[in-house]
């Protein structure tokens, strides 16, 4: 998210290879993300593209529940508006277009999904610092990055980068295609500081 990051993200222009059969198939949404979501949870979906992961997460979460899905580009979330126009997914989705600098958001969440966006960001130790704002106490941040773009050296700096930040690391993952690290914000007190 600087003046350099739109030189960096995935072009609107081939958002339709984001939504494949195939890529349902290697990174089925409910398979990757039920685990971490139950009804009634807010979620933001970082860097949303065309709504890949956001339209699984709007089910999960039920009714009750949230999505904001977030991109710098307007054209990506164009594509989300059509695609939940006219469901009832629509009133479980807000969209919001980040800023060159910052997300700018207020709100707190309960999960925030960073699938695919990390490497695109030049200033990572920020981008987790205004995260890390954003996330509601045992908020839990879930990246997930490409094998065929980062290589396992970038994943572990990012990882540093991460825990420098302030957050704990819950799990790691690696699975065919995908690196994955769930890490929650490391809290302020300890449970016998009161």
């Amino acid at each position: 998210m600087s003046q350099n990051r739109n030189q960096r993200v995935c072009p609107v222009e081939i958002a339709g290879a984001l939504d494949t059969t195939l890529r349902r198939w290697l990174q089925n949404p409910e398979k990757l993300l039920s685990p971490y979501i139950k009804p009634g949870m807010s979620i933001l979906d970082i860097g949303c593209g065309p709504g890949f992961f956001t339209i699984e997460m709007a089910r999960l979460t039920g009714s009750t529940g949230h999505v904001v899905a977030a991109d710098l580009q307007p054209g990506m979330l164009e594509k989300v508006r059509v695609k939940i126009t006219e469901t009832s997914l629509k009133d479980r989705i807000t969209l919001h277009q980040c800023q060159q600098n910052t997300i700018g958001l207020k709100k707190t969440f309960d999960l925030i999904l960073a699938f695919y966006v990390v490497h695109e960001i030049p200033d990572q130790s920020s981008f987790f610092r205004e995260l890390s704002s954003l996330m509601k106490s045992g908020g839990k941040l879930l990246i997930i990055e490409p094998k065929f773009h980062v290589s396992k050296e970038s994943f572990e700096k990012t990882i540093g980068i991460l825990t420098d930040s302030g957050f704990n690391v819950l799990k790691r993952r690696s699975r065919l295609v995908n690196r994955e690290v769930l890490a929650t914000r490391v809290s302020l007190f300890s449970p016998d500081q009161g």
